[in-house]
C-alpha cells in the first residue's frame, strides 16, 4: 500500500536525519544521485568535492564520500522503517543529493524525487526485505561498484564505512526517546540487517556488513567499548601532517 509520510513524520526525519524537502537553487555540490553510476560525471564530482575533505587523493576523497552518503541514504529510510513502519523509497533514480555551497562541515541531504512511500500491511518479514533491498542492491551497492572502478577503493572500505552507521544508528541514534515496543522493533530490525539478512538485498553474495558488526573490545584510546575497524578510511591523510588516525584504525600497533 502507497502512502506519505505525515507532516510530524517529515519534520522529525528533517529535523535529525539528513531529509530536505526542497532543492537548493543554484548549488554547486547538488546532482541526481544516478549521475554516480556515469563513470565521467562521478569523477567530475569527487574532484569538485575534495577540497572539503582537504583530500590529497581520489582514493581517500571516494572513502570520505561514501560515509557521508550512506548515512544521507540509510538515515530517514531506516528511521521511517523502524520507527513508522513505513518505507521510503532511496533507490537511486529516485533521489537527489542536496548540499550547500561552501558549507562546512560538507553534510549533505537526500531530496526524494517520489515522495510516495510504502507502508506494512501484513508480512513485515517481507516488506522490510524491499525497503533493505531499495536501499542496499537498489543504491549503495551500485554506488560502491562505481567508486570502486573509478578509484580502485576496495568495496571492503565502503562496506565497512557503511556498517559504521549502520551500527551508530541503531544501537544510539534510532533508539533516542523510543517507547519499549519500539526499541524492540529497533533491535529486531538491527540484528536482522547485520546477521541474517541474505547477500541479495546488499548486491552482493553474502550479507557484506557482518563482518564488521562483531563485539566492541576495551582500548587504552577510549572511555568506553569500540569496534576495531578491519580496513582503514584513510582519515588519517586529510589535512594536515599531525592528522591522528581514527582510534579504532587498524593501522594503530596494540599490545
Amino acid at each position: 500500500m502507497s502512502v506519505k509520510l505525515s507532516a510530524e513524520e517529515i519534520a522529525i526525519l528533517v529535523r535529525d536525519y539528513r531529509l530536505t524537502k526542497e532543492p537548493i537553487i543554484n548549488s554547486n555540490y547538488s546532482l541526481c544521485a544516478q549521475e554516480l553510476l556515469n563513470t565521467k560525471q562521478a569523477l567530475k564530482y569527487l574532484q569538485k568535492i575534495a577540497p572539503f575533505f582537504q583530500s590529497p587523493s581520489i582514493l581517500v576523497t571516494a572513502s570520505l564520500f561514501a560515509k557521508r552518503y550512506s548515512v544521507l541514504t540509510m538515515a530517514s529510510a531506516f528511521y521511517a522503517m523502524s520507527r513508522f513502519d513505513k518505507g521510503i523509497p532511496v533507490h537511486i533514480d529516485n533521489i537527489w543529493i542536496e548540499a550547500e555551497n561552501n558549507a562546512k562541515p560538507w553534510l549533505p541531504k537526500i531530496r526524494l524525487i517520489d515522495s510516495t512511500v510504502s507502508e506494512l500491511i501484513l508480512d513485515r518479514n517481507q516488506w522490510r526485505d524491499e525497503v533493505l533491498r531499495g536501499i542496499f542492491a537498489d543504491n549503495l551497492a551500485k554506488v560502491w561498484q562505481s567508486l570502486t572502478i573509478i578509484t580502485k577503493i576496495p568495496k571492503t572500505i565502503l562496506w565497512e564505512n557503511t556498517a559504521i552507521y549502520v551500527n551508530w544508528l541503531y544501537e544510539t541514534k534510532l533508539k533516542e526517546d523510543a517507547s519499549e515496543q519500539e526499541l524492540a522493533r529497533i533491535q529486531e530490525d538491527y540484528h536482522y540487517i547485520v546477521k541474517q539478512a541474505p547477500g541479495i538485498l546488499f548486491g552482493e553474495r553474502k550479507n557484506p556488513l557482518t563482518h564488521y558488526c562483531g563485539p566492541k573490545v576495551t582500548i587504552e584510546e577510549s572511555e568506553h567499548p569500540v569496534r576495531l575497524r578491519k580496513t582503514c578510511c584513510f582519515y588519517y591523510q586529510t589535512s594536515d601532517e599531525t592528522k591522528d588516525f581514527c582510534i579504532s584504525c587498524p593501522k594503530i600497533k596494540r599490545p
